[in-house]
């Protein structure tokens, strides 16, 4: 579920969609989502000082928290 969320949120923010590349890893406690986007996009993920990707992080940790989860997110350049 959080994986698709991120997918959601990146896939409506980038140039090219198909490029957007989102991997999770279990861990014991927490999850850790990867999110992987065309480098021409990147800035647009990142956004203003980071606006954009805290917004991200913002909406994951709400949803992790109602999953009952820790996740974190993780911007692969």
């Amino acid at each position: 579920m959080l994986k698709e969320l991120i997918e959601y949120i990146a896939k409506s923010l980038v140039d090219n969609p198909d490029k957007v590349e989102v991997a999770e890893v279990e861990g014991e406690q927490t999850a850790v989502i990867e999110l992987k986007v065309a480098k021409e996009d990147l800035g647009k993920v990142i956004g203003r000082q980071g606006r954009t990707a805290r917004a991200m992080r913002t909406i994951l940790g709400a949803a992790s928290t109602k999953a009952r989860k820790r996740a974190v997110l993780e911007i692969i350049e």
